[in-house]
């Protein structure tokens, strides 16, 4: 499994905006070998507000799919040369390769 964790820091107040547009239906939900997206948010700091997306792969050949597929590149051919939004503080990519998911015991005697 491989998740990639995006990282948004907005200024107060525009967490919802980034929310809103990562929990939009689009071509990645299609994609073979996509697990799902998570979008969290951290409001505890009061000078920017922190949106956290994680997006399972069931494999890196998977998510290398996703990152040459049409739709991935056309996404970007028309975002290249727009910034950001203005409350967008920082944004960071992080790549995981998962190495073991462990259950916890009352989930595993729930499926047994």
């Amino acid at each position: 499994m491989l998740i990639q964790q995006r990282t948004i820091v907005v200024q107060p107040g525009n967490a919802d905006k980034v929310v809103e547009r990562f929990s939009k239906e689009g071509p990645l939900d299609g994609m073979e070998g996509l697990i799902d997206v998570t979008v969290m948010v951290n409001k505890k700091n009061k000078e920017t507000e922190e949106v956290v997306v994680f997006i399972r792969w069931e494999s890196e050949e998977a998510w290398k799919n996703w990152e040459k597929s049409p739709a991935h590149l056309e996404g970007h051919r028309n975002a290249r040369g727009q910034q950001p939004p203005d409350y967008v503080v920082s944004s960071t990519v992080k790549m995981f390769e998962v190495k073991k998911v462990r259950p916890g015991q009352f989930h595993q005697r729930q499926e047994g």
